[in-house]
C-alpha cells in the first residue's frame, strides 16, 4: 500500500534573484516528529536561510518551521539549526567550492520525496552585482511581455 502525501514545494525565490547558482545538491534533513508534520502542512519558510560547514557536517541555519498546532510540550524550536545529510564526497565538493572568495551555500527548495522524506536542494552560489540584478529583472519583464503578446494573438 502506497502512502500519498500532499505536494510540498517550498522555494527560496530570493536566492535565484540575489545569487548566481553554480552547483546544486539534494540533501536529507534531520528532523523531529513535529517538524516533519509541519512541513507536510506547508508551514515552512526558507527566507534568510543559509548553510554552513562545521566539523565535516553541513548545517542549515535560520530555516523557519512553524510549531505544530497539535504538538505538546515536546514541540520543536522554530529556527533551530538542522543537520543536512550528504555523503562525504559531496560535502568535500561543497566545502571546496564554498571556500572560494564570494561563494556561499544557499537553500533553494524544500520538498517531500516520493518516499515521504523531507529533502532540501542546496546550491553553491556567488552573489550577483547590482547590474546583474537589473539584467534579471529586464529578462523577466521581457518574458512576461512576450507571453502577453502570444496570449493576445490567440
Amino acid at each position: 500500500m502506497k502512502m500519498k502525501f500532499k505536494e510540498v514545494n517550498i522555494k527560496n525565490r530570493r536566492a535565484t534573484f540575489d545569487y548566481e547558482i553554480s552547483d546544486t545538491y539534494t540533501a536529507g534533513i534531520v528532523l523531529t516528529g513535529t517538524e516533519i508534520k509541519s512541513i507536510r502542512l506547508g508551514k515552512a519558510s526558507l527566507v534568510d536561510t543559509f548553510c554552513y560547514i562545521n566539523n565535516g557536517e553541513v548545517w542549515v541555519k535560520n530555516m523557519h518551521i512553524a510549531e505544530y498546532f497539535y504538538g505538546t510540550y515536546n514541540n520543536h524550536g522554530e529556527r533551530r539549526d538542522r543537520k543536512l545529510l550528504l555523503n562525504r564526497k559531496e560535502i568535500a565538493q561543497i566545502a571546496k567550492a564554498a571556500e572560494a572568495s564570494g561563494y556561499t551555500i544557499v537553500p533553494l527548495r524544500l520538498f517531500i520525496s516520493q518516499r515521504g522524506y523531507a529533502k532540501l536542494v542546496i546550491g553553491v552560489a556567488r552573489g550577483k552585482k547590482e547590474y546583474d540584478k537589473r539584467q534579471s529583472i529586464k529578462e523577466r519583464d521581457d518574458k512576461r511581455e512576450l507571453a502577453r503578446i502570444k496570449m493576445k494573438n490567440f
